[in-house]
């Protein structure tokens, strides 16, 4: 069945799928290309037919604005074309317009080649007269395949409309099964991978950089095929990329998501387990490689496991090939089946139905300790004894969210005689939680004497034995420190625990005021919406001049605002813009863009001496065709991990010269092009320069970096900054190591605060920006992405997080890292889905975007002026007198004081 469209074709007794993508144009003009000339989609109910009678409830497109005869509509069919296959092409046509008799519409395939000039192969034609539908058909074959192939209809004379019910262009097959010697693209629910299971032997698959051999058996007996009758391994791999592998060039097509599912384990050099990659290996056309990663699962030699991942190609391939690889050199890959069909769409799940929320009441029993430690128990073999002299205030983030609220009781828990770190006071809340809400957590911690260094203090969540986050802090003396953060719980859980731990052993810890409570965002948002008005928004006073001023009174005045300059961002790829699809999105909805890989050491350099810089030039030229402002993300990571294992191999003499060409190489190409960088990235996780080359590298990095290219500004930037579950990334630590550097002479520009976020609370939030912005520099979320199974989750996540930020005058701009499935770094965390659909999450995203656009109306008074207040961008202003209608433009910059434009009429 053809998932993609919903039609399987039936000619002369044999199964045939359509590779025209949106054929009858019910999703509009997706995957279609208006060529020079304007095109739009009609419903055949509207009634705006020319004359022409559609079939009911059917759609058809309109191609106008003609100068040419080869004016009209194309579709990219690149790769769902086969060498030697016979492809069939019917359409349904109209023409409308000045034309005295009948005009042809015809049929055309573009040929592109990289080597030599472009050719045209005509299809078919056939003649039309004016109010009528007619069928275009037509045969081709290519014994050899261009770079690109473009199907389109043109012909009729200049200014004549083509009308276009369908197009249908089907490659039949007799047996109509996956896998047939036609070599037809396929689709739907077949699986795409010939000879799946290696009943025909090894026919279709090889070795990638290693033998494949065929079993049915291995280990003596001890190691069967899980289904079927034979599986294969990949045998003598000397690299951790040899594996098995199956080229698919001609049966998979760009822009649908597929689904792959494998049947793997592991085999031989004593090891017991090991990761397993399915990879996907795409060359352009231009004879770039991509490399994709479909799944990775943990294989054993004990059993077989299933591997499982999706995958979506961007672009217009010249060769795909998926393969397996992944355990270290002289293990066997052992490949028992393997199933790659298009995805089936998820249907989105319900907004959750919560009942009797009971927002901000603490879920705590005898949080007070009015009964002593009744509802409480030592988790281990700890004591718990109740004393009083704790503070009787509510924690400032838990207040910002309760609002008035009776005072703490003054008692608190010690907790004496721990011989673990996870010892503590616990209790049971299994019965109380309500799935898919957000819960804060907040109280007051102490240590008590004894400890020889700093003590992490951490609220931990229970959930069936997993451990989830739900707030630490550093304590490094004897007072109370508010302990912060929150949780949710998405699937219904068995059993579920709070409990307090962290110091070390033979460290007593005191407790006080612990609150668990729901949160409710919508009155937060209210507030927020308020906050908003007053940091983003600006007096503007149009004052109009014309010639008669008596003519202005009572004019009537329209302003709408048609772009927001706040810099609203995204990460992108350099694999994503081979989308049209994406760019569009992309170009749409951001002014701002980072990318995500393509700048970064280890790719534009990952063998010593070998520089990529395409890939960044090609993103930097859709950006600045497109007017949309980069950050450079990253000179330096200081993540060991991260760093390429040529550089971590140089010598400290050698290593400080590669840093020097680093930033000179990359500084210098990009002088005046990035208006930020991430200088040297996660400073607060990583200490490998610093460690090699001495603290006063870090700065050195920023001083050498504001040399070479003044113009740009230099950003520190980390992670779980604003969440309060990360004490190596406190607000306070962070504050410490910027101030840090200023002293050293480092021009720090800018705070990073990276945003990948869970089950995010405004206060806590806010709290953490409130005190970065006492350093008075510009802040900025660079990397935000938030994940939630249920799409209205997300956009709940992702709203609390885009009004906080818009809300917070120290923060000047917002990153998001990604918005397309399949190309984020967090599962669950996309704005668009992988075949375009926009989700709930996105479609909140557009709707702040659209919330924080002004618009205003009224007449002009006596002094000929009108006032409004709205957001800083881009504004119309229409001027409605009675003679005439006049349209002026204008651009409210961002300023505190009120603005005045003047307007000429």
């Amino acid at each position: 069945m053809n998932r993609l469209n919903g039609n399987t074709n039936t000619l002369q007794g044999s199964v045939s799928t359509n590779i025209i993508i949106n054929h009858d144009f019910s999703r509009g003009l997706d995957s279609w290309h208006h060529n020079c000339c304007d095109a739009f989609v009609v419903s055949a109910d509207s009634g705006n037919g020319e004359g022409l009678l559609a079939k009911s409830g059917s759609n058809y497109v309109v191609i106008t604005n003609r100068k040419e005869c080869w004016q009209g509509l194309e579709q990219d069919i690149t790769s769902r074309v086969s060498p030697g296959s016979t492809y069939t092409v019917s359409a349904r046509v109209g023409v409308s317009g000045p034309l005295e008799t009948s005009e042809n519409v015809q049929a055309t395939l573009k040929l592109e080649y990289r080597d030599s000039a472009t050719s045209f192969l005509f299809i078919g034609r056939t003649s039309v007269s004016k109010g009528k539908w007619e069928k275009l058909e037509g045969v081709f074959s290519l014994s050899a395949l261009p770079d690109r192939i473009i199907f389109y209809m043109e012909g009729p004379s200049p200014g004549v409309d083509l009308f276009i019910e369908s197009v249908v262009i089907s490659c039949p097959s007799t047996s109509g099964t996956a896998g047939t010697s036609s070599g037809c693209v396929v689709f739907g629910d077949e699986n795409i991978i010939l000879n799946p299971r290696f009943e025909d032997g090894l026919n279709n698959w090889s070795g990638r950089g290693c033998k494949i051999v065929l079993h049915d058996s291995m280990g003596d007996g001890k190691i069967m095929p899980m289904s079927g009758k034979f599986f294969a391994s990949a045998t003598e791999r000397t690299q951790s990329w040899n594996g098995i592998q199956q080229e698919i060039t001609a049966r998979v097509q760009r822009k649908l998501a597929y689904e792959a599912t494998a049947v793997v384990r592991i085999f031989g050099n004593n090891v017991t387990n090991a990761d397993v990659r399915a990879t996907l290996w795409v060359q352009t056309p231009d004879f770039r490689e991509q490399y994709i990663g479909i799944a990775s699962s943990q294989a054993t030699d004990k059993d077989w496991v299933q591997l499982q991942g999706k995958f979506l190609i961007n672009g217009s391939p010249s060769k795909v090939v998926i393969y397996f690889e992944g355990p270290p050199p002289g293990t066997d890959i052992l490949l028992n089946s393997l199933v790659v069909k298009h995805a089936d769409k998820v249907p989105p799940s319900p907004p959750p139905d919560i009942e009797n929320a009971a927002f901000g009441v603490n879920i705590i029993a005898n949080a007070s300790l009015d009964d002593g430690t009744n509802g409480w128990f030592p988790l281990g073999s700890c004591t718990l004894s109740v004393q009083i002299g704790s503070p009787h205030i509510l924690p400032p983030m838990a207040r910002d969210t309760l609002g008035p609220h009776e005072p703490l009781s003054g008692r608190y828990i010690l907790v004496t005689n721990r011989t673990q770190t996870w010892m503590g006071p616990a209790q049971l809340i299994t019965d109380k939680l309500k799935l898919y809400l957000t819960y804060q957590v907040s109280g007051w911690v102490r240590i008590g004497s004894g400890a020889t260094g700093p003590q992490n203090v951490n609220v931990a969540i229970g959930v069936d034995n997993q451990w989830v986050n739900g707030g630490q802090v550093e304590v490094n003396d004897d007072r109370w420190h508010e302990i912060g953060g929150s949780f949710r719980i998405e699937k219904q859980p068995t059993k579920v625990m709070v409990y307090v731990q962290g110091p070390a052993s033979g460290i007593d810890f005191m407790v006080a005021g612990l609150q668990i409570f729901p949160v409710d965002r919508q009155a937060r948002f209210r507030y927020l919406r308020r906050q908003t008005d007053k940091i983003r928004k600006r007096e503007v006073m149009l004052k109009f001049s014309v010639s008669d001023s008596s003519t202005l009174l009572g004019t009537f005045v329209k302003v709408r605002q048609t772009q927001n300059s706040f810099p609203f961002g995204s990460c992108i790829g350099r694999i994503n813009i081979d989308n049209e699809d994406f760019v569009n999105f992309f170009t749409k909805n951001f002014n701002w863009a980072v990318f995500g890989n393509e700048l970064k050491w280890y790719w534009t350099e990952s063998q010593q001496g070998n520089f990529n810089y395409k890939d960044a030039d090609d993103l930097l030229n859709l950006c600045q065709s497109y007017n949309i402002k980069t950050r450079g993300h990253c000179i330096f990571w200081e993540v060991e991990n991260t760093v390429q294992s040529w550089v971590q191999s140089l010598s400290k003499n050698d290593l400080i010269t590669a840093v020097q060409n680093r930033l000179t190489g990359l500084l210098n190409r990009y002088k005046g092009k990035f208006k930020h960088y991430d200088v040297n990235n996660e400073m607060l996780h990583g200490s490998f320069y610093q460690d090699r080359l001495g603290k006063d590298i870090r700065a050195s990095m920023f001083k050498t970096a504001n040399q070479l290219d003044p113009s740009a500004l230099l950003f520190v930037n980390d992670y779980h900054v604003e969440d309060g579950c990360d004490t190596r990334s406190s607000p306070e630590k962070y504050i410490e190591q910027i101030l840090d550097l200023q002293e050293q002479g480092a021009p720090v520009g800018g705070i990073g605060i990276q945003g990948h976020i869970d089950s995010p609370v405004g206060p806590i939030v806010c709290s953490a920006l409130d005190k970065l912005g006492i350093l008075g520099l510009p802040i900025w979320f660079t990397e935000l992405d938030v994940s939630s199974v249920n799409e209205y989750v997300r956009a709940d996540d992702l709203e609390v997080i885009l009004r906080e930020a818009f809300a917070h005058p120290a923060v000047d701009g917002i990153m998001l890292w990604g918005f397309w499935e399949l190309f984020m770094s967090r599962d669950n965390a996309q704005l668009v889905n992988a075949e375009g659909d926009v989700n709930e999450a996105g479609r909140r995203y557009l709707a702040l975007k659209e919330e924080w656009l002004s618009r205003a109306h009224g007449h002009v008074d006596e002094q000929g002026q009108f006032e409004f207040r709205g957001f800083q961008g881009t504004y119309e202003v229409e001027i409605v007198s009675v003679s005439k209608k006049v349209l002026k433009t204008f651009v409210v910059e961002k300023g505190e004081s009120s603005l005045v434009v003047p307007i000429s009429l």
